[in-house]
């Protein structure tokens, strides 16, 4: 399941957001193994497709992807040497596929800035720094074990130790880990580190509907302009008049849909489709998966005995009412073990 981390400093509306998100939380009976905290909830990726494909298979059960979202406390200037709160929690973020940073672009006398007044130039750049400081230490504790190893003979670990001594001096420029130069081997190593900075970032400018936005940096890609106090106030409402209430804004922005949707599309995944009388479910992929990769996601058995794969579009399949219907009209084909799985694809794998 994806991931995503949310920070930000405090008073930007990081538990607000949350808050507006983990009303579309769903029935995590579906995803075994999944330990909900208080700071984290499962959310489903809204998709209207499942629902007509559904209705078409008279299935039992709907079962969406999903994203899990971790909320921390919020981080200061100083979070990386312990200042505030935050760093205590930074932990557990370490695990997320990406990161939400959320970035204060609402004046209010109300609610305090940390800097007295919003910055989100800023603010972006403490939060930035403060991810790279983390790793920065990670790496410093980091480093004695690959010497350690490298005076056991393991090749790797001076390859790892090349490496490090280039990330090391790039991080202290304030540049973050996912911009440095590597090759595949470093890739990996960069990967199994699990570091704050060499993750995605998904930026969400928290802006009042009524206003035009504060100004933030070009850096900050790719972002999304959300009024978050509206959208806490939206999910409150039915589909309908929630969609009224939006288009009658005088500066409307981006929707928790849309959000959702982005975060999901942020690490170049998309969606397959099954469908049967049992349930309708979407699958995640990496964009440019093959079908036995694709198979493998609903049983890694099945990966292991692919035969072939016949897919259809889910478009083309509610045009033909019945999987029967598809494959007389011609638009249902049988691919092998080279088919790219396309987003939208609906599935039914035979395998021995």
């Amino acid at each position: 399941m994806l991931s995503i981390g949310i920070v930000g400093l405090p008073n930007v509306g990081k538990s607000t957001l949350f808050k507006a998100l983990t009303k579309r939380q769903v029935d995590i009976q579906n995803y075994p193994f999944c330990t909900i905290e208080p700071n984290v909830g499962i959310v489903e990726v809204p998709d209207e497709r499942l629902e007509l494909l559904a209705k078409m298979s008279h299935s039992a059960k709907i079962v969406p992807t999903a994203i899990q979202f971790t909320d921390i406390a919020g981080l200061v200037k100083g979070a990386s040497q312990g200042e505030g709160l935050g760093n205590q929690f930074l932990a557990n973020i370490r695990e997320a596929d990406a990161i939400m940073q959320v970035v204060r672009a609402f004046e209010g006398t109300d609610i305090i800035h940390v800097s007295g007044q919003p910055q989100p130039k800023d603010d972006i750049e403490i939060i930035s720094l403060e991810l790279i400081f983390k790793d920065l230490d990670t790496l410093k504790k980091h480093l004695p074990k690959v010497e350690k190893n490298i005076k056991g003979g393991d090749k790797e670990a001076a390859l790892e130790h090349a490496f490090l001594s280039r990330l090391i001096p790039f991080l202290e420029q304030g540049k973050p880990a996912k911009d440095i130069e590597k090759n595949e081997k470093e890739a990996e190593f960069l990967k199994a580190l699990n570091l704050l900075s060499a993750k995605p970032v998904l930026y969400v400018i928290n802006c009042s509907s009524d206003k035009k936005v504060i100004e933030y940096p070009a850096s900050a890609s790719p972002a999304l302009e959300l009024d978050v106090k509206l959208e806490n106030e939206l999910s409150e409402l039915d589909f309908e008049a929630a969609k009224e209430m939006r288009e009658a804004l005088p500066h409307p922005k981006n929707s928790i849909d849309e959000l959702i949707s982005a975060c999901y599309t942020l690490l170049g995944l998309e969606t397959f489709l099954t469908t049967g009388e049992d349930e309708t479910r979407a699958w995640t992929i990496t964009k440019g998966s093959k079908a036995p990769q694709a198979a493998g996601k609903i049983h890694t058995d099945f990966e292991k005995g692919f035969i072939r794969a016949d897919v259809v579009f889910w478009k083309d399949l509610l045009e033909a009412s019945s999987w029967a219907s598809a494959r007389e009209k011609g638009l249902l084909k049988t691919e092998g073990k080279e088919y790219v799985v396309k987003d939208g694809d609906v599935i039914e794998f035979k395998t021995n």
